[in-house]
Formats: C-alpha cells, structure tokens, sequence
C-alpha cells in the first residue's frame, strides 16, 4: 500500500521510520508547504516523491492512504482535503478541533465509501486488549475507581502555547487520559467536570478531569504541559488493583492483590516495533474489507472523546481563534453531562 504523508514534522518522521520496518506498506509521497522540507525528508526517509504542497500530493493517484500529520488546527482542513480527493485517512490525534468537524468529517467519509481513521495509538496495541482481559477475568473483583496522568515540560513548544494551532494540554495529552478511561471503564458517564491553570495566550497548561460514571466508577485524570509525570494509571478494585506502566504506550501491565504483592505481569509483543504500527496494520485491513473505520476506534468513539473535550473547554472558557462564532457560542452554552 502507497503511503502518503501530509506534514513533515516530528512524528511524521516517526510514521516513516516505522514504515520502513512493515512490510507491504511503502513510503511513497511526503507533502510540506516547504518544498525544500519535504525533499529533504525524502531523502532522509526514502520516499519517492516529495511535493511542496498538500493539494499536489492529494491529487497524485498512486496514493492509497494518506497519513496527517499536521498541528490539530488543521487536521479538518487536511482530512477534508484528502477524502475529498478519494484517499483513506488516518489522521492524527486530536482529530478535529472539536465534535461539529469530527463528525464532519466521518460523515463525508461514509458518503465517499473511504476509510478514516484516528490514529490514537493506545487503541490499536494488543496490551489495550489484555488490560480488556486482565479487568474482565475478575482476578482482582470489581473495578471501581481509576486515575491516570499524563505530563511532559513541553509549555515551550509552539503547537502548545498559540491557540491559532489548538494549543494546550487537552487535546495533546489530555486526549490520552480520557481514551484510557474509556477504554478500561467504557463511556456510560452521568458527569464530566475539570479544573484548569490557563497560560498567558489562554490555552491550558495543566488540568485534572474527573469522570463520574452511572454505576458509581469514578476516573481522576491529570495532564500537564509544565512538568514531567510517570504516566501511570492504575485502577483501583475490590480484591486489589491494576497499575498500567505508560498509558501513552504500555510498557507494562503489572497486577497486585489484596496484600498488594504482584500477581502477574504483561509486557508487548516482543517484535512490537514502537506501538504505532498497530494503527497502520488497521487501517490495512478496513482498506481491504471496504470499511469506512476501525473496529478498534470506531467513529462513535472518536466523536465521544471529542465531545468530552468540547465540554471541558466550555467549562473553562476556552475557544480557539479557528472556531466559528456559531461553535465559539455553542461551547459556551451547552452542557452535555
């Protein structure tokens, strides 16, 4: 399958790289506003084409399956542009902006009959499905409360402070501790409420969420862009608890009993290349079958998370300069919870 990748930053660097140990994916065509940048990147990744500008490498039949890899600001705009030529899309996290562009989106992708995919890592990886198995075995009782964070010292980082690019910490890291609780308690929330410390240009720096589900389960999530965590989470239940090393990409899966000794331990696959080739070989497989998204992140749960994040920005005041008046107000007013 001929891969294309718009943007050519960071972690468009780490798609390549993964790329290049899959087989039967290639590295075709990388796009960069920057023409010089995206030879460059070429070169560096063995790409056979490389284009300066987006609309160009869209227009380029040969590609099957377009990566984006743009700030969040514009994933809308480079999905959109991408469907509307005839690929598949797997887009970054956050998806969109917010639910109104998500679901936008999803919706033009079933009309077309293409695939569109959120590539949120944690939901493609085979330890997401033994956390799944670990929980559900009753081995350690009933679940009932979790916490879970996720913080790096990245507050320095353009994509971070300018709210012209959907800065701050919920849609970059946020979004991650929001997927591990769906993914260990589900989506069956009465109440979602957040506190927040707001930089100078109005994007969050840091913030704790807390999740009350009907059935009294209860999620603390924290994130900050100002200072390193140990990206822990553990859940916490009746006859012990289940601590996840990294729920940004699990390390491990360590589980403790009641007198809290360690009863059993799970690690990756041993030939796991980095975790983000999980998303690839989905994408692979729902191109083949004709399915317009992943069974492991289906587009009602892409469009779920960004709905919780649309009302914790509605909490705490905050619309980014992209916005339409119409979706700057409706986040202002509306409560979903």
């Amino acid at each position: 399958m001929k891969v294309g990748i718009i943007g050519a930053g960071g972690i468009a660097g780490t798609m390549a790289r993964t790329l290049a140990q899959m087989d039967g994916m290639e590295r075709y065509a990388i796009a960069s506003r920057d023409a010089e940048k995206a030879k460059a990147f070429a070169e560096r990744f063995g790409f056979a084409k490389a284009y300066g500008s987006y609309e160009e490498m869209v227009r380029d039949p040969e590609v099957e399956l377009v990566y984006v890899a743009t700030p969040h600001s514009h994933h809308y705009e480079h999905a959109k542009l991408s469907l509307e030529h005839g690929k598949h899309v797997l887009c970054e996290k956050a998806f969109t902006v917010n639910e109104a562009q998500a679901a936008e989106l999803c919706a033009l992708a079933g009309e077309k009959g293409l695939l569109l995919a959120e590539a949120i890592w944690p939901r493609y990886m085979p330890m997401g499905r033994t956390l799944k198995e670990v929980l559900e075995s009753g081995i350690v009782g009933k679940p009932c409360m979790l916490t879970a964070n996720l913080s790096y010292q990245i507050s320095h980082v353009e994509r971070i402070w300018r709210p012209e690019l959907a800065g701050g910490a919920l849609l970059d890291l946020g979004v991650y501790t929001l997927t591990f609780a769906s993914m260990a308690f589900g989506d069956d929330i009465k109440e979602i409420s957040g506190h927040v410390v707001l930089g100078e240009t109005g994007v969050d720096l840091q913030h704790s969420i807390t999740l009350t589900y009907r059935d009294g389960r209860m999620a603390v999530l924290t994130s900050s862009a100002m200072g390193l965590s140990d990206r822990r989470g553990v859940i916490y239940c009746e006859k012990g608890y289940v601590e996840v090393e990294n729920i940004n990409n699990p390390e491990e899966i360590r589980v403790y009993d009641a007198g809290r000794r360690m009863i059993a331990s799970y690690l990756p696959p041993a030939d796991q290349i980095n975790g983000y080739e999980y998303e690839v070989e989905a994408c692979a497989e729902a191109i083949r079958e004709g399915w317009s998204e992943c069974p492991a992140m289906p587009h009602a749960e892409t469009l779920r998370i960004m709905g919780w994040m649309d009302e914790l920005r509605r909490q705490w005041g905050i619309v980014y300069p992209m916005e339409s008046d119409t979706a700057g107000e409706t986040l202002k007013r509306s409560k979903r919870f």
